[in-house]
């Protein structure tokens, strides 16, 4: 018996990874000890192992982060299991946007981060109360007179691991009744805590008619609110207040808030419009994150039989409209670990750093994709998660939520 084996938890074993952190693409092991990456080479020297998974075909990435998600389960209509989108989905971080506010947010760590096996983070909401439903607007999601900044840098204070930053909403229903004043609270409490703030862009919300907002420009004054690394959500988005509205070219504001340093995320949800993101693509502007907004129907409890997009489905379909495959790794992995400010810790294969990684197949063939208007895409190709590594632990997703990637394959006759 060979006594100068090197013993590890667990090696995967000659896959192909793509690590954008370290410009890594090629064929390496990766040994894993006491959940943490101890090892990335392109042949391990002798070893023993408890675990091996032979990943020869396999694309071996770090673990995909979902910068937009609801998971704040039956408290929320609308919240999912956070393990359902993590995962199970072949997710090893999620972040709750803006699901828990100030005052809910002790349930929220107790009931759904302490008990996931998914690593969960959130942007609160700014606003006192994350409303039950989203057709509940009378609430006072974005009044001004609801929010206190106090409390909110308290709570970041004292749960950093969690609280990552803040969510608002700046879109025509909110607007229409309580102007930007919610986005100036925003701005303070991001400067004060120095963490970024997450802005939902595109109507949501019932308007007052009479005090409709210009569509045109809610998005360019929204961005005067922002700094760098500051994230504007929904950033391909149907609705005519979004950020390119019924426009044929990318604004120049827009150039110049990205140049500055405004992130924009993809948050695919109920807006996505693969014509609005060929228009902006083809001019040359991409998301820097790419998240789903997965959640449950809003009117009803727990319902997610509607649910029909997901992460990898996401990036999929941008993919099929021309994103090259190291750039949408990027986009699920070190680019959201960094707007968590968490970069030394996952979205990476480091050496030292947490051992999640998401192991996936890129399958070839044809398959047909979905935006939220109705809007079918042919792509070639789809990443679909066969297993993941959470802090070290190997885990098979059941996908059961990846409805977009399971049931749209097509066959030739």
């Amino acid at each position: 018996m060979n006594t100068n084996l090197i013993l590890y938890d667990l090696v995967i074993k000659d896959g192909w990874v793509i690590d954008p952190s370290q410009s890594l693409n090629g064929n390496f092991d990766i040994a894993i000890n006491n959940g943490r990456i101890v090892a990335v080479a392109h042949q391990l020297p002798a070893y023993k192992a408890k675990q091996t998974v032979a990943a020869n075909g396999y694309l071996i990435c770090p673990g995909f982060i979902d910068l937009h998600v609801h998971v704040y389960e039956w408290i929320t209509t609308f919240g999912l299991s956070a393990d359902d989108v993590g995962i199970n989905a072949g997710v090893t971080t999620v972040i709750d946007q803006g699901s828990s506010s100030a005052f809910t947010f002790p349930g929220f760590k107790s009931n759904i981060v302490e008990k996931a096996k998914t690593d969960v983070r959130c942007f609160p909401l700014v606003n006192h109360l994350a409303a039950q439903t989203l057709g509940d607007s009378e609430s006072g999601l974005e009044n001004p007179q609801k929010v206190d900044i106090e409390l909110l840098i308290q709570l970041a204070r004292e749960n950093p691991q969690i609280v990552r930053g803040f969510k608002a909403h700046a879109e025509s229903g909110t607007i229409s009744r309580w102007g930007m004043g919610v986005l100036e609270l925003a701005r303070k409490l991001g400067d004060r805590t120095h963490l970024p703030l997450y802005i939902h862009t595109g109507e949501l919300f019932p308007v007052v008619a009479a005090n409709r907002p210009n569509p045109e420009k809610i998005v360019e004054n929204v961005l005067s609110y922002l700094q760098a690394g500051d994230v504007i959500g929904h950033c391909y988005s149907c609705q005519p207040d979004g950020v390119m509205g019924t426009r044929t070219k990318v604004p120049k504001w827009l150039i110049a808030a990205i140049e500055r340093g405004v992130l924009l995320d993809l948050g695919h949800g109920l807006q996505f419009s693969f014509d609005i993101a060929q228009r902006m693509m083809e001019q040359g502007v991409l998301p820097h994150t790419v998240s789903s907004d997965v959640h449950a129907d809003f009117t009803r409890v727990h319902d997610d039989s509607h649910l029909n997009y997901s992460l990898c489905g996401a990036l999929s379909k941008l993919m099929a409209l021309g994103l090259d495959l190291e750039n949408a790794i990027a986009t699920v992995t070190i680019n959201p670990a960094r707007v968590l400010k968490a970069e030394a810790e996952i979205g990476t294969l480091q050496v030292g750093s947490v051992a999640d990684i998401s192991i996936l197949k890129l399958v070839e063939g044809d398959c047909l994709f979905f935006d939220s208007l109705g809007q079918q895409l042919i792509a070639k190709q789809k990443l679909v998660p066969l297993w993941v590594v959470r802090s070290g632990e190997l885990i098979q997703p059941h996908r059961r939520l990846l409805r977009d990637l399971e049931l749209y394959t097509l066959t030739k006759a």
